[in-house]
């Protein structure tokens, strides 16, 4: 028998001075059983970093096609693909040719920079493809903040963001590897 989906509820403020966006969202985060609490985080970071009204998450790690995250136009085209965790160089090289920009959103700690060694020669050709790596506190700290029902804010600003629950605050400073353009 197949293990199904834990569902996760967020109600997530957004403060996000650096774009002038301002908004609450109502989530529902479904996390694979074969999902850890810090990528489950790690996408909800990235939902609160790019937000926007039709920003939405996809299937999920069973699904090949799908990122972690996308923004699509009006007419189904894909503005935005947002992927996290360390994706292989072939599926985000499929992504910058489906995508007019493609985030991705990596941790891990030691794993993340030998993934970035590894792949760095032929992202960097890639010039629609933003990738951050998030330092290993950060996301264990995201880790921490997991919760079945959650009530969460997030201020960003000068490429810094925080999120809290209320009672615990984590300070995220993504480190840029590269920059789309």
């Amino acid at each position: 028998m197949a293990l199904k989906a834990t569902i996760f509820k967020a109600d997530l403020q957004i403060a996000d001075m650096d774009r002038n966006y301002y908004q609450s969202h109502v989530l529902t985060l479904a996390r694979h059983p074969s999902e850890t609490d810090e990528r489950m985080m790690v996408r909800l970071l990235a939902f609160a970093l790019y937000a926007e009204e039709r920003l939405e998450f996809g299937r999920g790690l069973s699904t090949d096609d799908e990122p972690a995250l996308w923004l699509k136009d009006l007419t189904g085209a894909v503005e935005l693909w947002i992927e996290v965790g360390l994706p292989d160089e072939r599926e985000i090289r499929k992504a910058c040719g489906k995508a007019s920009r493609v985030v991705v959103l990596t941790y891990g700690g030691r794993g993340a920079d030998l993934w970035w060694g590894q792949n760095r020669d032929k992202l960097e050709r890639l010039r629609n493809l933003t990738l951050s790596n998030l330092p290993s506190a950060t996301s264990q700290s995201l880790a921490a903040l997991a919760n079945r029902n959650m009530s969460l804010q997030c201020t960003i600003q000068d490429g810094h963001a925080w999120l809290t629950d209320g009672e615990n605050t984590v300070h995220i400073e993504p480190l840029k590897l590269k920059d789309a353009g």
